[in-house]
């Protein structure tokens, strides 16, 4: 299994195309950057921005330039010694233009028998495919429905065209009777959320589910994929969402198989949970890492104080308890047609209530809440049964606690699966469970437990203030041990907000009685009439200030249509949402206010710079193989996608980055050139030096609890140091006499980001550097045993 030294993640899409992205080859190469690792590039729906909307996996898209564009961006980097990594989806094709997707296109029209028919995962059994694509004006799509029309052998409804069935037209028929001959029924979009037959992705009616356990489904859409790995010309592979997939395991193996290259997965871990062993993977993509990283720059003593804040303000600070219920509240109303197909499976159930003379539709809606509740309360995104049996047991009893009236389904439920653990009712139950903990958790509670939201992340914990230097060691030196192959992240096209927006915030819970005795008084006189998103709004304005209103105004929409409390994406409500949009150019345009912010963030702003930079260092140089996220190099204050797809101004990184490689050293600043810095240094030293052991250097003196160090390197000759609360720091009045023990003997160590050269002190038989000299000016410092002069003048 080959493992890359790096990864830099590229957004392709129209503004990036195959072609822009070999003009960044060079940049990449000199940054340090080990592999260039780009989203998906086979032909996605017409002016994806992404191309997650995978229509046709037998070709490249011609967007990016074709084939001959990929073929040219992987000259360009073979010749420069550079990796690619691709971005695949196994999970899931677009359907949302039929026309686009020329299978989708036949299931439509030959219906089951299609020999497409067998890559879905439809139920044909309940008749005519049912397509929630009509326009709703109240009237369940009846008008649109009356607009039907035969234009070029299709049916047409508006701008939307669908294939006929052969035989089913005759010049002169009624549109609506041709219709009413295919194997599919059009009807209002309302109906995704309760009358749906095939498996999607989530809850998009859009992003039909592919079944890649069949073995001719997966060659048919890996083919193009793995041709281009049997020629040499990919390196890695990212796979997304394997946990909606029906055997995760399986088909990692059926991968494995067929690619020998570096196999990550975009997985979501637990905290503690790792992913199952006989997964033949290098790891996961890393979010379990952010959340430790991350946490290391969190105060915990924030907690109480937050708290308070979020109390006073109406805002749930128990996590727990708005997940489970957000989670619910995704299973029984934007998954319910997962949860009805599942409940579809205890058809023995209704059948004994029938016999009884039980009330039919009451022992089904019965089925259908205890499979939800069951859905609700996975410790994590899944269980893989039978190999994690207790995640399952885990998951049973909670729902049983919760839900005592269900019991006698619960335990049917149960039953069930585990006499069959790999049969439908378990892969499904299983499939599903991961889409309510992303649409619960991540899409909801995420934006609505709004306590702090630098803890709400993708992956995150949102009960959890902060990681200890202790925890934060033996997480890394766990993953050296277990999966040193796994990626490791700070952001991605995912996260909810960037890394230094997440810095900046974890700088605020060192003055947290500061912050909420602000956030009060800006309520007061600016507030959102919605408690959640309001203390959403503020941290967001100060985590990412300055914005402008047109960004802010963006975010804030889609944050409140998450949060589904006063508005929601299928429910708009007009009035609050004026509200929402019209709170950015309100905030601005209030001088005085607007001037408390700026103030505010003055204060925090070079904390959120330290944070940045040591948590760039640790996630850069621990154990794992580090992606970094275009244009982060820079400070970055993105908030979540779109807003993360802008276009990165590579130009004056370029420039920058000239003006490091003759030697400068510049300052910490709003300019960024200093991020930049550290991140070319520390990929350097990755590329050319083998990160491997681990070893936590525990520091000691007066501020010991204000910096992180550990030792990586066969010798154990790279140490990074990083510095920890540093508002604390300052406050306490320094280093003072603290310091970081060196792992060997005497000897000149040499720091990369100043080219100074240190000769520690020997103090009670320990080589050790006094923190005070190490840590100016910089707040971290990525120090390398010198063996020669020769030696230290090339690094």
């Amino acid at each position: 299994m080959g493992t890359l030294a790096s990864t830099y993640r590229l957004q392709l899409g129209p503004g990036r195309t195959f072609a822009d992205a070999a003009d960044l080859a060079d940049y990449l190469h000199r940054l340090g950057v080990g592999a260039v690792y780009v989203s998906p590039i086979l032909a996605a729906a017409p002016g994806s921005p992404h191309g997650y909307d995978v229509v046709d996996p037998a070709r490249v898209s011609a967007e990016l330039g074709g084939e001959e564009g990929r073929a040219a961006l992987v000259d360009r980097l073979r010749r420069l010694g550079l990796g690619l990594v691709v971005d695949i989806v196994p999970n899931h094709m677009s359907v949302a233009v039929p026309a686009a997707n020329p299978w989708w296109w036949d299931v439509l029209r030959l219906g089951p028998g299609s020999p497409y028919a067998r890559c879905f995962d439809i139920d044909w059994a309940s008749g005519p495919l049912p397509l929630p694509v009509l326009p709703d004006d109240g009237d369940d799509g009846a008008a649109a429905l009356g607009g039907l029309t035969v234009v070029d052998d299709c049916l047409s409804c508006a701008d939307q065209r669908f294939p006929l069935a052969p035989g089913t037209f005759a010049p002169g028929d009624d549109p609506g009777e041709v219709h009413l001959r295919q194997h599919y029924r059009l009807v209002s979009w309302r109906r995704a959320a309760t009358d749906l037959r095939y498996r999607r992705f989530f809850d998009i009616s859009g992003l039909a589910a592919v079944r890649v356990e069949d073995p001719d489904v997966f060659t048919a859409t890996h083919a193009r994929i793995l041709g281009w790995a049997e020629r040499g010309e990919v390196d890695g592979l990212r796979v997304d969402h394997v946990d909606g997939l029906s055997d995760p395991g399986g088909y990692l193996r059926r991968l494995r198989d067929a690619f020998g290259g570096w196999i990550v997965v975009e997985k979501i871990l637990a905290p503690g949970e790792t992913p199952p062993a006989s997964w033949p993977v290098g790891g996961t993509t890393g979010y379990d890492a952010l959340r430790e990283v991350g946490g290391l720059f969190i105060d915990p003593a924030a907690e109480r104080p937050l708290t308070e804040l979020a109390d006073a303000l109406g805002v749930p600070a128990d996590t727990g308890a708005v997940e489970a219920r957000c989670r619910y509240e995704a299973a029984a109303t934007l998954l319910q047609p997962e949860v009805r197909r599942i409940a579809a499976l205890l058809g023995d159930t209704a059948e004994a209530a029938r016999g009884a003379g039980d009330d039919h539709a009451a022992t089904v809606a019965s089925a259908e809440e205890a499979v939800a509740e069951l859905l609700a309360r996975f410790p994590c995104y899944r269980s893989y049964l039978p190999e994690r049996e207790a995640d399952w047991a885990l998951a049973v009893d909670r729902a049983r606690r919760a839900r005592p009236d269900l019991v006698g389904e619960l335990d049917r439920i149960d039953a069930r699966v585990r006499a069959d653990p790999r049969g439908e009712l378990a892969r499904r139950i299983q499939q599903t469970s991961g889409a309510v903990v992303a649409k619960g958790t991540e899409d909801t509670a995420c934006y609505r437990a709004t306590r702090f939201i630098a803890l709400n992340e993708v992956g995150g914990a949102p009960d959890r203030f902060g990681t200890g230097p202790a925890e934060f060691h033996t997480a890394a030196a766990r993953r050296e041990a277990s999966w040193p192959s796994a990626m490791t992240t700070l952001s991605t096209h995912d996260t909810k907000r960037s890394e230094d927006v997440r810095a900046r915030l974890a700088a605020l819970t060192e003055i947290p009685e500061d912050f909420a005795a602000a956030v009060r008084d800006w309520t007061a006189r600016c507030g959102l009439g919605e408690p959640s998103l309001n203390l959403l709004a503020w941290q967001t304005l100060v985590g990412a200030w300055p914005i402008s209103a047109a960004r802010l105004r963006c975010y804030l929409l889609k944050a409140a249509r998450e949060a589904k409390l006063r508005t929601s994406w299928l429910h708009p409500d007009p009035a609050f949402e004026a509200e929402v949009g019209s709170w950015p150019e309100r905030v601005l345009s209030d001088a005085p206010l607007a001037a408390d912010v700026a103030a505010l963030v003055g204060r925090i702003r070079a904390a959120g710079w330290s944070n940045a930079l040591g948590q760039k260092l640790v996630q850069l140089t621990a154990p794992g193989v580090p992606d970094v996220y275009q244009g982060t190099e820079l400070w970055d204050l993105s908030l979540v996608d779109p807003d993360n797809r802008r276009p990165v101004d590579f130009a004056t990184r370029t420039m920058i980055l000239e003006r490091l490689e003759s030697g400068w050293l510049p300052p910490v600043d709003a300019a960024g050139a200093v991020k930049l810095h550290v991140v070319r240094q520390a990929l350097l030293l990755r590329r050319g030096h083998p990160m491997r052991g681990y070893r936590p250097l525990g520091p000691t003196g007066p501020a010991a609890d204000h910096a992180v160090a550990f030792a990586r390197g066969p010798g154990l000759d790279a140490v990074t140091i990083a510095t920890r609360l540093p508002l604390r720091l300052a406050a306490a009045g320094g280093w003072r006499t603290t310091s970081v023990p060196l792992p060997g003997g005497p000897g000149l160590w040499r720091d990369l980001l100043t080219g100074r050269d240190l000769a520690p002190e020997r103090t009670d038989g320990f080589t050790a550097a006094r923190l005070a000299d190490v840590l100016d000016p910089y707040p971290v410092a990525l120090l390398v045993r010198r063996t020669d002069d020769a030696e230290a003048d090339r690094r």
